[in-house]
C-alpha cells in the first residue's frame, strides 16, 4: 500500500496545497455589491453618502438638543418660572422646524442613494444573466440558483434597501452612544462605596449600569432571536417556491386551460402555499419568544433609569430637571446598545436575500468558468472571413453532466444549401443551440461566415407582450416595420386578419392558436430576410398544405438563403437536397448524411 506520509508524518513534497478557506461573507458582499462606490458614478455616489452621514448627524443632533431642553425645562417647572418656560416653548420650535428639514433631506438623500444601488446590482445582475444564453444554460446548471427572474426583482430590491437602512441605523446608534456616553458620565457624578471597611469614589456609575443593563439584555435576546434567523431563512425559501408556482401557472395558462387542469394546478398551489404556511407559523413562535422579552425589555427600560437616579434626587443632591436628564441620557444610551436587539429579524431577512442574490452570481461566474475558462472543454463558436459556409471540425455535443449526446463529427454546409435533419429530436434541437453558440457543452469548432445574418425559429417562437409591430420586428426596434411592411409579411404567411392590429398590446401567445404562432414567425421570417435560417420543428403544427406553402414562401422570396430545417415530417423531404440523419446507438448519437439527393417519403425517419 502506498503511503501519503514519509516516516515523520509529513506529507510528500509533490502532495497538493490545502484548498483555501471559502470566503467570508462579507468579502463576498463587498465583491459583487461594492463597486457601486468605486464606478463610473463614485463621486456622485460619495458625495449622496457624505450627504446622508452629515444628515444622520443631524438626527442625533436632535435627541442631544431634546436631552438639554428637557433638563432647563423641569428646572423652569420645578422653580415655577413662566418666562423661562415661554422661551423652553419658544426653543422647541426652534428644535421641531430644524428636525423637519433634516428629516425630509435625509429622506430624500437616502431613498435615492437605495435606488441608486438597486439599479446597479439590477443592471450589473442583469448583464451577467442575459449574456451569451446564460439565462437558458444556468437551468440546466446544479445547485441553488433557481427563480432568477424573484432573486433580481424581490432579493436585490431587499438588498440594497435594507443594508442602507441597516447601516444608517446603525452609524446612528453609534454616533448615540458617543454622545449619551458622555453626558451621562458628566451627569453620574461620583458616588461613594464603602467595600471591605474602605470608601472607594466611583465615577460615571451610571454609565457603567447602563452597559451591563444594555449587555445583559442584548445576550438574552441574541440567545431567544438564532431560531428566529433560521426560521426567516425558511420562510424566504417557503415563498419563493410558492412565487415560482404562481409564475408557472401564469406562463402556461393556455396550456393549463386547453387540458382544464385547473384542479391540479389548485391541488400543487395549496401545496406549496403549505410550505408558506409552516413557514409563518415557525417565524411566528420564533418572532411570540422575541415579543415576550420585547415587550418586558421595553417597559423595563422606561421605568429603571428613573428608579436608579431617583434616590440622588430625594437626597437633594440634584435637580428635577438633572433627574429627569439623566433618565432620558440613560434611555438613549441603552437604546444605542439595543441595536442588535431591534435589528435582528431585519438583518436575518437581510441577509437571507443576500445570500440568494449571491448564490446566482456564482453560479452565473461558475457557468463562464465552465464554458470560456481557460482549459475549459467547450464548443467553440466562430465568426471567420475565410468561411464560405457553415462547418464543423471535430464536433462532439454533451449534457451538462458530461454525458455524450452527439459523438464527434466533421460537416460543412455550403452556401445555399437546403439541409433536412431527421431522426433524434433531442440530438439535433441541441445541435442547433450550438450553432446559436448558447449551447457550450461539448468540444470541438464550428465556423460560419462573416457578416452574415441568421435566423433561428424555434417551434415555440417567443412572442413578448407588446404590440403586434413590436413582436414582428423583435428583437429589433418597432419602429423598423412599417405599415406597409408589417401588412405585406402578415398577408403572405395567411394572418391577414390580424393586419389591422399592428399596434395593439396583447398577449399574443395566449391570443392566437399555436398555428398562427408559428405562422406569425414565418411573418418575422420575411422581415427579417436573413441569410441562413435554422427551422426547429417550425411546421409541425400545420398541415401539410399550410406547411408546403409556407416553404414555398422561402424558396420564392428568400432563394439564396441556406436553410436546415428539423423535422420528421414526410413533406419536408422533397424541399430539400440535402439529408442528415441522427442516429442513437449505445446511449449516444452519430451524424451520417444519407446519400440520396432526394430522399423520398418512405426513407425519412
Amino acid at each position: 500500500m502506498d503511503s501519503m506520509t514519509d516516516g515523520a508524518g509529513r506529507e510528500p513534497s509533490g502532495s497538493a496545497p490545502p484548498h483555501p478557506p471559502p470566503p467570508s461573507f462579507t468579502r463576498r458582499f463587498l465583491r459583487f455589491a461594492g463597486g457601486y462606490w468605486t464606478g463610473e458614478n463614485r463621486v456622485a455616489v460619495w458625495l449622496l453618502t457624505t450627504a446622508l452621514v452629515v444628515l444622520t448627524v443631524g438626527q442625533v443632533v436632535v435627541p442631544v438638543l431634546i436631552n438639554i431642553w428637557s433638563e432647563r425645562l423641569f428646572d423652569a417647572l420645578e422653580q415655577r418660572s413662566m418666562d423661562r418656560f415661554f422661551t423652553m416653548v419658544g426653543a422647541v420650535g426652534v428644535i421641531i422646524a430644524f428636525n423637519i428639514v433634516n428629516a425630509v433631506l435625509h429622506l430624500l438623500v437616502k431613498r435615492r442613494l437605495q435606488l441608486g444601488w438597486r439599479r446597479w446590482l439590477t443592471a450589473k445582475l442583469m448583464e451577467d444573466w442575459l449574456r451569451r444564453g446564460r439565462h437558458h444554460q444556468i437551468a440546466y446548471l446544479p445547485g441553488d440558483h433557481d427563480n432568477p427572474d424573484g432573486r433580481i426583482a424581490e432579493d436585490i430590491r431587499i438588498t440594497a434597501e435594507m443594508a442602507i437602512d441597516l447601516g444608517h441605523s446603525l452609524t446612528y446608534c453609534a454616533m448615540l452612544l458617543i454622545s449619551f456616553t458622555n453626558i451621562l458620565w458628566m451627569l453620574s457624578g461620583r458616588i461613594s462605596v464603602d467595600l471591605f471597611g474602605t470608601e472607594w469614589s466611583v465615577p460615571g456609575h451610571l454609565l457603567f449600569i447602563a452597559l451591563l443593563y444594555a449587555a445583559m439584555g442584548t445576550t438574552i435576546a441574541l440567545l431567544i432571536g438564532t431560531p428566529l434567523v433560521n426560521a426567516v431563512n425558511r420562510r424566504q425559501s417557503y415563498e419563493a417556491d410558492f412565487r415560482f408556482g404562481l409564475a408557472q401557472v401564469r406562463e402556461n395558462g393556455q396550456g393549463i386551460a386547453l387540458l382544464h387542469g385547473e384542479t391540479a394546478e389548485r391541488g400543487r398551489l395549496s401545496s406549496l402555499f403549505e410550505g408558506v404556511t409552516l413557514g409563518w407559523h415557525g417565524q411566528t413562535r420564533a418572532l411570540s419568544h422575541m415579543m415576550l422579552f420585547s415587550a418586558t425589555y421595553s417597559v423595563l427600560s422606561a421605568a429603571f433609569p428613573i428608579l436608579v437616579a431617583a434616590p440622588r434626587y430625594i437626597a437633594g443632591t440634584i435637580s428635577l430637571g438633572v433627574l429627569m436628564q439623566t433618565a432620558q441620557a440613560f434611555q438613549q444610551t441603552v437604546g444605542a446598545l439595543s441595536w442588535p436587539i431591534d435589528n435582528l429579524a431585519r438583518a436575518a431577512e437581510w441577509r437571507a436575500s443576500v445570500e440568494r442574490m449571491l448564490r446566482l452570481h456564482e453560479a452565473l461566474q461558475q457557468l463562464d468558468r465552465e464554458v470560456c475558462g481557460d482549459g475549459a472543454d467547450h464548443i467553440v463558436v466562430e465568426r471567420s472571413k475565410g468561411h464560405s459556409g457553415l462547418s464543423f471540425r471535430g464536433v462532439s455535443i454533451d449534457d451538462p453532466d458530461g454525458k455524450p449526446v452527439v459523438h464527434g463529427f466533421d460537416l460543412e454546409v455550403r452556401r445555399g444549401d437546403r439541409v433536412l435533419i431527421v431522426g433524434d429530436p433531442a440530438a439535433a434541437v441541441r445541435l442547433f443551440r450550438a450553432v446559436a453558440g448558447v449551447w457550450p457543452w461539448g468540444r470541438g469548432h464550428i465556423a460560419l461566415p462573416a457578416d452574415t445574418h441568421v435566423f433561428f425559429m424555434p417551434e415555440h417562437p417567443y412572442l413578448p407582450h407588446d404590440s403586434l409591430r413590436a413582436v414582428l420586428a423583435y428583437p429589433g426596434a418597432p419602429s423598423s416595420v412599417d405599415d406597409g411592411k408589417g401588412v405585406e409579411a402578415l398577408d403572405a404567411v395567411g394572418l391577414a386578419h390580424l393586419s389591422g392590429h399592428l399596434d395593439t398590446v396583447d398577449r399574443w401567445d395566449e391570443v392566437l392558436s399555436v398555428p398562427e404562432c408559428q405562422r406569425l414567425s414565418f411573418a418575422r421570417l420575411l422581415i427579417r430576410r436573413p441569410d441562413w435560417i435554422f427551422l426547429e420543428d417550425a411546421t409541425d403544427s400545420l398541415d401539410s398544405q399550410g406547411e408546403a406553402d409556407l416553404m414555398a414562401l422561402i424558396e420564392r422570396t428568400l432563394p439564396a438563403a441556406t436553410m436546415l430545417t428539423i423535422g420528421n415530417h414526410a413533406g419536408l423531404a422533397p424541399l430539400h437536397q440535402r439529408r442528415l440523419v441522427l442516429e442513437r446507438t449505445n446511449g449516444a448519437v452519430t451524424l451520417r448524411e444519407d446519400p440520396q439527393n432526394q430522399p423520398t417519403a418512405a426513407s425519412a425517419v
